[in-house]
């Protein structure tokens, strides 16, 4: 009998032109919202995805679903047909079941033209297909499961009521509330606990969940106890009508522990529960060292996201995978994390400015964006990408944008999006450091090694999650080194000693983490100041520690690297364009001593890592070690050669045009990261004078690292030579441009000090899916069109056919027979 009711149900709907006609108004509102309308466009935000698509419907839904199932019951009832129905051997459950499974097909074959969409996407992305299909059918999934707890409760209201427009009226009600009712009573409160649990009892939440084509066992089980619960009060009422008042009251007692029991099994559900990522790249699938970081937290984490307001279509989306991220972290947190998003640039002027001077004062700075709005003009937007962990203790703030300079808008904010769970675990585990000692870092000194103000921004920056401090490794004695993590070598100009190298091989064959950046010759661009035809003769340094590094599996080479891919310096305009620090009639020149490096390496380290400004960088080679494996994750351009040394050099370098064949050359190796069990460069040597009450070393060390890059300078910040104030390191005060000198520091300690599974979480890669630009503007109107008509044109088909069977099946029913 529930298939009689189902053919019923669906027959009652399609019979009447009034069906047809409330399909035809959603399928145009669709095509017009997501194919004309610029604000909400899919051609206007460039992406080939049917996000917008999936962002907008459950609001057509609220109208769309009511009037599918307003005459479902309460039709039946003003039709006089429901008691007739109740007097047929059809079970109340039955007819309920009936009705719900005619409805939610008739919303499958309303939602079936938008398929259109996903045809269209797929010969319009760049390169054609470039669309994830697993993922925009998981979407589908979800919306289909999210219209039938939308069905449920409209059919809840058409049992209730005794008229259809009250059936109506009563559903779209109901609809409301549950889709956005919860969470914004949840955004009334203030964040916490309670908070979050109402927003988790909307629809909205969840369907959130479902729309990015994941699979959630709690969001599913959700919808599913959204649908028993309405379809089981539909049945009750309709019981309940029939029934004695004393027997009503039961069926009160009945729902009331259905609500409870549902309320229970779903409050448990959230600790035991399990996801399907149907994406093709599994961009919402958390890997196992993110899970076990959340699970660890020690106490509450309060997430402040700064990322709101009116935002360009690419800065929405990083908006949005930010918010997915943040809902995936709170799943596994143990109900330790919450996250909320503020714009700061709402309210008044006088809040806007004191929300700029606060940010500010943390040293969050917006960022400044030429937006082109649709009408193809253009106006400036302030943005503020970050993100602010606080324990109650300690802060930790998240730049959401890291990406490569001088690649398309696109590609940059993919890469930050491909870095959001790398850099919320590393801050997250930095914040549990913290309470259990920071890790220990020093910075050699005494050997000519760059000074406290060269290194001023380095150290300050590592401070905020690292022990840091100067070491002279002259007078430290061992227990020193042993509570050492890393030692770092920057730029030293004198030898070391025996003893001094002994310790460094103590401190390796303990499992230290070791980088060294050196000169191997004596470049300055400083020594070219002052005078137009100035030479500064390059002569190799003698820092005594090539068979140290040799012994370790690499080599220094004695040459400088000259490339044409490199920074620009001011000259003085005249015959010898005198190098000038005045900024006035200035004229930029290429200086090729200064290479800015480009990362090509997949290394988590310098993955999509910005250019490194370096200066007077040199080449190096690797040297097979047993044990010892290696990465050599930085190159020059291939327009690059190298200097031998004794070489001049003068600005005329910079004036003279070179022959790009001149310099090409396969790349050269300048940065190379070496881990394994090292072998020590004074096994079977007894210790050198000055070591007392040291033992022999051990020809195998513990497993350890070491980075070593051929410039010594990569560390250092620039200052001001006005007032002597320092500038942020990698900022180069002559182009007035920041590159990746810091982020280089800082995932490197990240990854020595740390678990490399987490700075592994830099290798998650999620594939920018754009819209063909180029096909969109010869063909813009035709795919509109295309997708507003086509799915009107399928459905009039439909009826047409529909209309066609009908007539010739009742001609033939009233045919006379011939007998």
């Amino acid at each position: 009998m529930i298939f009689s009711i189902y053919k019923k149900e669906i027959a009652g709907y399609f019979n009447a032109w009034t069906g047809y006609l409330v399909i035809g108004l959603f399928l145009l509102l669709n095509g017009l919202l997501n194919w004309i309308f610029p604000d909400t466009s899919i051609i206007t935000q460039g992406y080939a995805s049917l996000d917008p698509f999936f962002s907008l419907t459950p609001y057509l839904l609220l109208l769309l679903v009511p009037a599918i199932t307003m005459r479902s019951l309460a039709g039946e009832r003003t039709d006089g047909t429901l008691e007739w129905l109740q007097t047929r051997p059809v079970s109340t459950g039955a007819l309920i079941l009936g009705k719900f499974f005619g409805s939610l097909t008739i919303f499958f074959l309303a939602i079936l033209p938008t398929l259109i969409y996903v045809y269209s996407l797929y010969n319009l992305a760049l390169p054609a297909g470039n669309v994830d299909l697993g993922g925009m059918m998981g979407s589908y999934l979800g919306l289909l499961l999210f219209a039938a707890g939308f069905v449920a409760a409209g059919l809840f209201a058409s049992a209730l009521c005794k008229q259809v427009i009250p059936a109506f009226l009563v559903a779209v009600t109901l609809c409301l509330i549950l889709y956005s009712g919860f969470g914004d009573l949840s955004g009334l409160m203030a964040p916490g606990k309670w908070a979050e649990t109402i927003r988790m009892m909307g629809m909205s939440y969840h369907f959130e969940v479902l729309a990015r084509g994941v699979l959630d066992s709690r969001s599913l089980l959700y919808f599913l106890s959204v649908i028993c619960l309405f379809l089981l009060m539909a049945h009750r009422i309709l019981l309940a009508r029939r029934l004695p008042q004393r027997q009503v009251r039961s069926l009160g007692f009945q729902v009331l522990s259905v609500i409870i029991a549902l309320f229970a099994i779903n409050y448990a559900s959230n600790k035991w529960f399990a996801r399907l990522d149907l994406t093709q790249d599994q961009r919402y699938t958390l890997s196992p060292i993110s899970k076990q970081s959340l699970k660890a937290l020690p106490g509450d984490v309060e997430v402040t996201v700064f990322l709101e307001g009116s935002l360009p279509p690419n800065f929405q989306r990083l908006r949005t995978a930010t918010h997915d991220l943040l809902s995936d972290f709170q799943s596994h947190a143990r109900g330790h994390l919450r996250y909320h998003f503020l714009n700061p640039l709402s309210g008044n002027e006088q809040q806007r400015e004191t929300n700029r001077i606060t940010l500010a004062e943390r040293h969050l700075d917006p960022v400044n964006l030429s937006v082109r709005k649709p009408d193809g003009s253009l106006h400036q937007q302030l943005v503020y990408p970050y993100a602010v962990l606080s324990n109650g203790n300690e802060e930790q703030v998240v730049h959401l944008l890291q990406g490569q300079q001088g690649e398309s808008p696109e590609t940059t904010l993919n890469q930050a999006i491909e870095n959001l769970e790398y850099a919320f675990i590393s801050a997250l585990r930095k914040m549990g450091r913290a309470e259990q000692g920071k890790p220990i870092i020093g910075f050699t000194e005494d050997h000519g090694e760059l000074n406290d103000a060269e290194l001023q921004d380095a150290i300050y920056t590592l401070s905020l999650n690292y022990q840091v401090g100067r070491i002279d490794l002259q007078a430290i004695d061992f227990d020193g080194l042993d509570r050492l993590d890393a030692l770092v070598i920057a730029r030293p100009t004198q030898s070391f000693s025996e003893a001094v190298k002994y310790k460094l091989d103590y401190f390796m064959m303990r499992g230290g983490n070791l980088i060294v950046s050196l000169d191997q010759l004596n470049g300055s661009l400083d020594s070219l100041r002052g005078s137009a035809d100035a030479t500064q003769l390059l002569l190799s340094r003698e820092l005594n520690l090539d068979d140290l590094l040799f012994t370790y599996g690499v080599r220094f080479n004695y040459d400088v690297i000259a490339d044409l891919h490199c920074l620009q310096i001011p000259l003085q305009p005249g015959t010898g364009g005198q190098l000038s620090a005045q900024y006035s009639q200035l004229q930029f020149m290429p200086w090729p001593l200064h290479p800015l490096i480009v990362p090509v390496s997949e290394h988590p380290i310098v993955k999509n890592l910005g250019s490194i400004m370096t200066t007077y960088i040199g080449s190096l080679d690797t040297i097979a070690v047993q044990g010892i494996t290696k990465n050599i994750v930085l190159y020059s351009s291939p327009f690059a050669r190298s200097l031998q040394p004794p070489v001049a050099v003068s600005l005329a370098l910079a004036q003279d045009l070179p022959d790009p064949a001149d310099f090409r050359s396969p790349p050269k190796a300048v940065a190379v990261l070496l881990e394994g069990s090292f072998s020590s460069a004074f096994r079977n040597r007894m210790p050198p004078e000055g070591i007392a009450g040291a033992s022999t070393l051990p020809d195998k060390g513990n497993p350890a690292r070491l980075f070593a890059i051929s410039d010594g300078d990569v560390f250092r910040n620039q200052q001001n030579p006005g007032d002597g104030s320092v500038y942020p390191l990698g900022w180069d005060r002559y182009t007035n441009q920041q590159y990746a000198n810091k982020t280089l520091l800082l995932n490197l300690l990240d990854y020595m000090t740390d678990d490399p599974a987490v700075i592994a979480l830099r290798n998650k890669e999620i594939k920018l899916r754009l819209l063909d630009r180029l096909r969109l503007g010869e063909q813009q109107t035709r795919w509109q069109l295309f997708n507003v008509a086509v799915p009107i044109a399928c459905l009039l088909l439909a009826g047409w056919l529909q209309y066609g069977i009908r007539r010739r099946r009742y001609a033939r029913m009233h045919r006379p027979n011939p007998n």
